[in-house]
C-alpha cells in the first residue's frame, strides 16, 4: 500500500468532518466577547443580542459536524446553561482578584490570567461533556492547554470559587473531583496511580474537598485518594493515600547553603 493509499483510507474512515481551527476559534472569540475583552466596545443592546444569535448559529453548525441528534435542541440546551456557567465564572474571577495580592482588579484577571481562561474554557466544555457531545469538549480544553499550559480534562468535576494561581504545568484528570474554594498552584498533578485502558469507566483520579490549598508541584494520585476539607498540601509532596480533614502535609528536604568562595585565611603578624 502506498502512502497516498494509506492517507486515502484514513480520510475515508474518519468518523467526523470537522474544522478544528473553527472549533478553537469559536471558544476563543466567545470568551473575549462575553468577558468584554474586545477592543471595540459592544455597548448597543440590539448589537449584543445579534452577536449572541450569531454565536448560537455558528455553534449549531459546529454541533452538526459531530452529532446526528437534533443539533438545534443541543444548541438551545447549551445556551440555556450560559447564565449559570457565567455566574460561576464571575465568582471565580472575584475570588482570584480578592485572594491574589498581585491582582489589581477583576478586569485584570479576565484580560490576563491564564488560569481564568483555562477555567472558563473547562466550564463550557464540561457542559458539553455532560451532554455526551463528542470531540468538541476535548478540542476546547486542549486548545486552552496549548495556550496556558494548564491541562483540565472536560470530564473533571470542579465546584465553585476555583482559583488557579500561575498555573503552568497543572494536570487535572478526567475523574478528578474538586470542591468549593480550592486553590491550586503551578505544577500540581491530580492524576491516576497507573494508566490502563480497562480502567476507562472507573474513578482513577483523586477527590479534593472544600477549602483545600495545594502548593506548587504537588502530585496527588489515585481514585480512592481524598484530600479532606480545609487541608494544606505543601509543595513537592507525593500523595497516594487519603488525607484527613484539617491536615497540613509538607515535604521536609535538607537544604545546604555554602559560601562559594573559600574563607579568608587569618592574617598572622610576626614582629
Amino acid at each position: 500500500m502506498s502512502f497516498a493509499d494509506r492517507l486515502h483510507k484514513g480520510y475515508s474512515n474518519r468518523k467526523f468532518d470537522i474544522d478544528k481551527q473553527k472549533i478553537e476559534s469559536f471558544i476563543d472569540r466567545l470568551f473575549r466577547f462575553i468577558f468584554f475583552l474586545e477592543y471595540q466596545r459592544c455597548s448597543n443592546y440590539e448589537n449584543i443580542k445579534a452577536r449572541l444569535d450569531d454565536f448560537k448559529n455558528e455553534f449549531q453548525t459546529i454541533l452538526f459536524s459531530v452529532t446526528e441528534e437534533s443539533e438545534s435542541l443541543k444548541t438551545e440546551q447549551f445556551f440555556e446553561s450560559f447564565p449559570k456557567i457565567y455566574e460561576t465564572l464571575e465568582n471565580d474571577a472575584k475570588i482570584i482578584a480578592k485572594n491574589d495580592p498581585a491582582a489589581q482588579s477583576e478586569e485584570e484577571v479576565m484580560f490576563s490570567y491564564p488560569g481564568f481562561f483555562a477555567i472558563a474554557v473547562y466550564r463550557f466544555a464540561h457542559e458539553l461533556y455532560k451532554n455526551k457531545i463528542p470531540l468538541i469538549p476535548r478540542i476546547w480544553t486542549e486548545f486552552a492547554h496549548s495556550k496556558t499550559g494548564i491541562d483540565i480534562h472536560p470530564g473533571a468535576k470542579i465546584a465553585a470559587n476555583f482559583f488557579i494561581d500561575h498555573g503552568t504545568g497543572i494536570v487535572i484528570g478526567e475523574t478528578a473531583e474538586i470542591g468549593n474554594n480550592v486553590k491550586i498552584y503551578q505544577g500540581v498533578t491530580l492524576g491516576a496511580l497507573y494508566v490502563a485502558k480497562n480502567l476507562q469507566n472507573i474513578k482513577r483520579h483523586p477527590t479534593i474537598e472544600d477549602n483545600v490549598v495545594i502548593y506548587a508541584n504537588a502530585t496527588i494520585l489515585g481514585g480512592e485518594t481524598t484530600i479532606g476539607e480545609n487541608s494544606i498540601i505543601g509543595g513537592n509532596v507525593w500523595i497516594t493515600d487519603s488525607v484527613a480533614a484539617n491536615s497540613i502535609v509538607y515535604h521536609k528536604g535538607q537544604v545546604t547553603v555554602k559560601n562559594k568562595f573559600p574563607e579568608n585565611e587569618p592574617i598572622i603578624f610576626s614582629i
